[in-house]
């Protein structure tokens, strides 16, 4: 049995405003060749396929044509990831079954499996946690609890089954790392799934971080087919080909085609747009820090006409620089939305925020993921 795991398409999204259609629908052409040339068994797509809830027409349409060329060679699995509607993602799903596309986007149907050869395949959608907690009765709310009660649904249905068990799901699984592009999903603090909860399936392929990590042999990211932030500079792009045998698995990668490799670098003005060493950078997608002493005129300018592809300039005079001369991705980096909701009260009550603010503004920003979860 073999199966090409990939993940976090996010059909519709741009990069620092450049288009990146004509590169996605690359990936699905490599994605086809690939299924193709290796002889792939089925598909498995571990969530976020479009960018947003209601995606772009355009995005829509190539995610069509990608199923229906890849429903001509293969068999497909898809869940919903945490930027997917999964009520629209999953409309037409038991009529698109007789295609042999399968499209699992609702908790309800978890345990459920899709076989496929001599594996039964389980699609686990995101699982918000305030969804999932009275339904499943759930004694707290968290995704390792989510995630616990539906692989219990997984485990109860494979016992019965003289199969090897997939588990496609999408969550922030301990041992991956973090990208600046994936969506905060933490609920009380906590975004984390420990791996163990995996423990006695064939196969988990993850989606939700964009790195290509390795959490176990048997459990593992994909990442992105393409680069979403500057902080993926150094990910290699691509989705897992999975053997399932007797006893084990084997990996195998399949990088994806880059549509322009990306670069960050910094230092004072005059030595980027003079110095030879830098050559190298001229084709790339560029993130830029100057260090000069003063902020430079027209700076954005001038670089552009050395590294025509420059998307994103910031100020650190000589080096350092004060928080106020950062961007403001350095700034907000790494925080979550609570945070910087509470850093918003402190600043204008003179003051952080308490724990009983702080407790709303969760239970804030939890109720819009709810209500994009049922859109």
């Amino acid at each position: 049995m073999r199966l090409l795991h990939t993940s976090d398409w996010h059909l519709g999204r741009s990069f620092h405003r450049e288009d990146l259609l004509a590169a996605q629908a690359a990936f699905v052409d490599h994605l086809v060749e690939t299924v193709t040339a290796e002889r792939v068994d089925c598909v498995l797509v571990s969530g976020d396929v479009y960018d947003r809830a209601l995606p772009a027409v355009d995005a829509v349409r190539l995610c069509d044509e990608a199923l229906q060329r890849l429903a001509a060679v293969t068999r497909v699995v898809l869940i919903a990831g945490n930027h997917d509607s999964a009520r629209r993602l999953g409309f037409g799903s038991a009529l698109m079954d007789a295609s042999g596309v399968h499209v699992r986007t609702d908790f309800a149907t978890v345990g459920e499996p899709v076989v496929v050869g001599d594996a039964a395949i389980y699609g686990i959608p995101y699982l918000e946690p305030e969804l999932v907690r009275h339904p499943w009765d759930l004694d707290e709310r968290s995704h390792a609890a989510a995630l616990a009660e539906a692989m219990r649904r997984v485990r109860d249905d494979a016992a019965r089954r003289d199969l090897r068990s997939v588990v496609l799901a999408h969550a922030f699984v301990t041992g991956g790392a973090a990208s600046e592009s994936e969506r905060d999903i933490s609920v009380g603090g906590s975004s984390h799934v420990p791996a163990s909860v995996f423990d006695g399936v064939d196969y988990a392929a993850l989606g939700h971080l964009h790195g290509s990590w390795r959490i176990s042999d048997r459990v593992r990211y994909s990442g992105s087919p393409l680069a979403y932030s500057f902080s993926e500079e150094k990910h290699v792009k691509g989705s897992w080909l999975i053997d399932l045998r007797d006893g084990g698995i084997a990996a195998e990668f399949a990088e994806a085609p880059v549509p322009r490799r990306l670069a960050r670098v910094r230092g004072r003005i005059d030595d980027l747009l003079t110095d030879p060493s830098y050559d190298r950078l001229e084709d790339r997608w560029l993130q830029v820090t100057l260090t000069d002493e003063r902020r430079p005129s027209a700076a954005m300018e001038r670089l552009r006409r050395r590294f025509p592809h420059t998307l994103v300039l910031g100020f650190e005079p000589g080096g350092g620089g004060t928080d106020a001369a950062r961007t403001w991705s350095d700034r907000v980096r790494e925080r979550s939305d609570p945070d910087l909701a509470g850093d918003f009260v402190a600043e204008v009550t003179d003051g952080p925020a308490t724990p009983a603010e702080r407790a709303l503004l969760d239970e804030a920003f939890e109720s819009c993921r709810r209500k994009e979860a049922m859109a």
